[in-house]
């Protein structure tokens, strides 16, 4: 038996090979119009995919550091009396300005009037007996060298006047101590700063220096403590030893502050301390910045954000933020290796620089980054780049994924 074969070209619904032929060009060219931007139809058939990417160099780059910080005046006094008695006035208004030296309170002096007055009536008494016994040694001085009174009431006589002597400086002690004490009624400020509330009203019994009276901060300049991790404390200083990162010149740390409506302080300071021990409950290291303050705009007490700068990283690269991608396994990016082909290269991203990461590690000089294009990519797709300069595609997106 003879077999006949189906011919799709023929019978009532069969089509002209010629226009088959014509009717896939047109899908083809329809295909390639309409999808410039993912590819067009040599993407969608296996062909490169066309990508712009950029070829990075190492560079030094300033680096910050950022942290959460508490402001505090960098002085405070307490202010408390040195002497016992009854508060007699306050001199000052609370919370205002006060100088170095302004009284602030007055303890009733009356009985340190009193105490300085037998305190110098008792100079006067021993310097007068003083005087007497200097007249008596004076006396029996040539009669002890004639013979004509015995050794022993000589020595008698000028020991007298030394018992005399001391008992006038004695005297002496006891009257700049009244004297010390009626000044001390007098309550000043050690510093220049800002007086708090005052926590004892007159009338008052001052108990001495156990009694707080009230404390006086100094606003200008401000200190701000804030803490390093332990962790990134030695990863600087790994750093610092292997060359990567460069201090300041001078060794310190520049500080801008944040505050908590997202203002930034209008002046900026320096890191001046930073302590060697580590904290058991936080598990950083102390720091502390200084930071003038002429405007009193910084109050103590008040958390900020504390930013760092002044240092540089040495080798560093810099790539567009969009080139950066997140998967599982943290960031990467894609390069374009020596065949042509997309390859997954992940990287160690630091700071923000303007619309930039800074990569710590991961990328060598020469790499060939993807920049724009890399949705539509997995390893080992051929690509086709555009070799436009980074700043040319800053303003650019990611193009949309390839339509299926």
């Amino acid at each position: 038996m003879t077999k006949r074969f189906h011919d799709p070209y023929r019978g009532p619904h069969r089509f002209h090979r010629p226009a088959a032929a014509l009717l896939a060009l047109t899908l083809l060219a329809g295909c390639g119009a309409d999808s410039g931007a993912e590819g067009g139809a040599a993407a969608m058939f296996g062909g490169p995919v066309p990508v712009k990417a950029v070829t990075v160099q190492p560079e030094t780059i300033p680096v910050s550091y950022e942290y959460t910080g508490q402001t505090l005046g960098s002085r405070e006094a307490q202010i408390r009396a040195r002497v016992t008695g009854i508060l007699e006035k306050r001199n000052y208004q609370e919370g205002a300005r006060v100088k170095a030296g302004e009284s602030l309170f007055t303890i009733d002096p009356a009985p340190y009037r009193a105490a300085l007055a037998r305190a110098e009536a008792d100079v006067a008494a021993a310097q007068a007996r003083l005087a007497q016994a200097q007249r008596e040694a004076a006396r029996l001085e040539p009669l002890h060298v004639t013979r004509a009174v015995s050794r022993k009431e000589y020595d008698d006589a000028v020991s007298a006047q030394a018992i005399a002597a001391a008992d006038v400086q004695a005297a002496r002690a006891r009257a700049d101590e009244a004297r010390l004490n009626l000044e001390w009624t007098r309550v000043t400020s050690p510093i220049a700063g800002v007086a708090s509330r005052s926590r004892a009203s007159e009338g008052s019994l001052v108990s001495g220096p156990d009694m707080l009276l009230t404390t006086v901060t100094q606003l200008d300049p401000m200190h701000v403590l804030f803490g390093i991790p332990d962790s990134e404390r030695l990863k600087l200083r790994r750093e610092m030893t292997e060359g990567i990162l460069r201090l300041p010149d001078d060794g310190r740390f520049r500080v801008t502050l944040t505050l908590s409506d997202g203002s930034t302080a209008p002046q900026q300071g320096v890191v001046d301390f930073s302590d060697v021990r580590i904290s058991g409950e936080t598990g950083t290291a102390e720091a502390r910045a200084e930071v003038p303050n002429p405007a009193g705009l910084l109050q103590p007490g008040q958390f900020v954000r504390v930013r760092l700068t002044g240092a540089q990283r040495e080798g560093a690269f810099k790539v567009p933020q969009r080139a950066v991608l997140e998967g599982p396994q943290g960031k990467y990016v894609y390069i374009i290796d020596g065949e042509g082909k997309a390859a997954v290269r992940p990287v160690q991203v630091g700071d923000w620089s303007g619309n930039e990461w800074v990569i710590h590690g991961g990328l060598a000089a020469g790499d060939r980054v993807i920049t724009d294009g890399v949705l539509k990519l997995g390893p080992g797709a051929a690509v086709v780049a555009d070799t436009t300069p980074a700043a040319a595609t800053e303003g650019e997106t990611p193009a949309p994924a390839a339509r299926r």
